[in-house]
């Protein structure tokens, strides 16, 4: 039974991976979940806000640093924290990458933008390192959970998902699907965390 859910996390993983149109526009911040608004002038990506679980405590899963060492999203209390969950292989989890890293660049000390690979341990050629190096993202790190455990918590199954917690630990919001964290929506849902 264990190798039939270690060979069925990938596929849904990759089934699950959010395939829209990156000219489809995004939810309006003040929208209800799952409504769009407008396209936004440059054709941001869609994600869609999701406050369900606002207030809800961060998940207790383990995940690796960068230095392959044991670490809990709980180890970040203490200043907002933007958790992005990736991939190598979603089209829009690497196009919103770049995104991500000049977020990180820009809130620096405010936010703490922390991107969390889940790309399957078991595979031949760990395509993570690779792809890192190429990316040549400054202000980001290579966390790893290759057990997918935080992706089981959230419960969602789509990548990319991105989650912001507040100082104290609690979710605030989060999106499912790809977005442009350079963008005017992005920097409306983060507005009253960066102070």
């Amino acid at each position: 039974m264990r190798s039939f859910i270690v060979c069925l996390v990938p596929a849904l993983l990759l089934a699950a991976c959010d395939r829209q149109d990156s000219k489809a526009p995004q939810p309006n911040a003040s929208a209800p979940v799952g409504a769009t608004a407008d396209a936004p002038s440059g054709g941001e990506p869609a994600g869609k806000l999701d406050m369900t679980q606002r207030g809800s405590a961060m998940p207790a899963d383990g995940f690796a640093a960068p230095d392959g060492k044991p670490v809990k999203l709980a180890n970040f209390k203490g200043r907002p924290l933007l958790v992005n969950l990736w991939a190598t292989w979603c089209g829009p989890c690497v196009k919103e990458m770049p995104s991500l890293d000049r977020l990180a660049a820009r809130t620096k000390g405010k936010l703490h933008v922390l991107t969390v690979n889940q790309d399957f341990a078991k595979q031949a050629i760990d395509p993570v390192p690779a792809w890192w190096a190429k990316a040549k993202l400054a202000n980001l790190e290579a966390y790893r959970d290759a057990e997918n455990n935080l992706g089981f918590a959230y419960g969602g199954g789509l990548l990319p998902t991105t989650v912001l917690y507040d100082a104290e630990g609690k979710e605030v919001w989060r999106i499912a699907g790809g977005m442009d964290w350079d963008g005017p929506r992005a920097n409306t849902l983060l507005a009253d965390y960066l102070g």
